[in-house]
């Protein structure tokens, strides 16, 4: 296993759209597993691929629950609206408020490829919705509002 470099928000590799993954191989489980090191590494709770210079539609999150990891992801369902605070690997020591669905349902397909869909309120919607957005190149900065330095 390895521990990726987290690239940083200048990085032109954060604003590219990633590409659906096409078959699950060997490169892709050894990328899950290696993103799975990497977030953990870095205190974080969720990463997605473009994060680490990979672009290609893979995230992984953990908000306490166990570690999910799904291929193209895509939001099927959203719904309410809710603001709290966020900050990201790719943009250390800043916060920023963002408002996003309270509730989402993501259809993706998991590390054994087999379809499945993932229902989240709360945090675990929060993180989907933003590891997702960095697949289509989107930083939570885009987003955010009051943005500051954490203290």
């Amino acid at each position: 296993m390895a521990i990726y470099n987290i690239i940083k928000k200048e990085d032109p590799h954060l604003r590219e759209k990633s590409k659906p993954v096409k078959a699950i191989t060997s490169n892709i489980t050894k990328l899950v597993k290696n993103m799975l090191e990497t977030m953990y590494d870095a205190s974080g709770v969720g990463l997605a691929a473009p994060q680490v210079g990979v672009l290609k539609r893979v995230i992984v999150i953990d908000v306490g629950e166990g570690n999910i990891a799904l291929i193209n992801p895509e939001i099927i369902e959203a719904s309410g609206e809710e603001t709290d605070t966020e900050g990201c690997l790719s943009c250390p020591g800043l916060l920023g408020e963002v408002s996003r669905n309270a509730k989402v349902k993501v259809k993706a397909i998991d590390i054994e490829g087999k379809e499945v869909v993932i229902e989240g309120e709360g945090l675990l919607a929060r993180a989907l919705q933003h590891e997702i957005d960095h697949l289509d190149g989107i930083v939570f900065l885009d987003k955010a509002k009051n943005i500051r330095k954490q203290d």
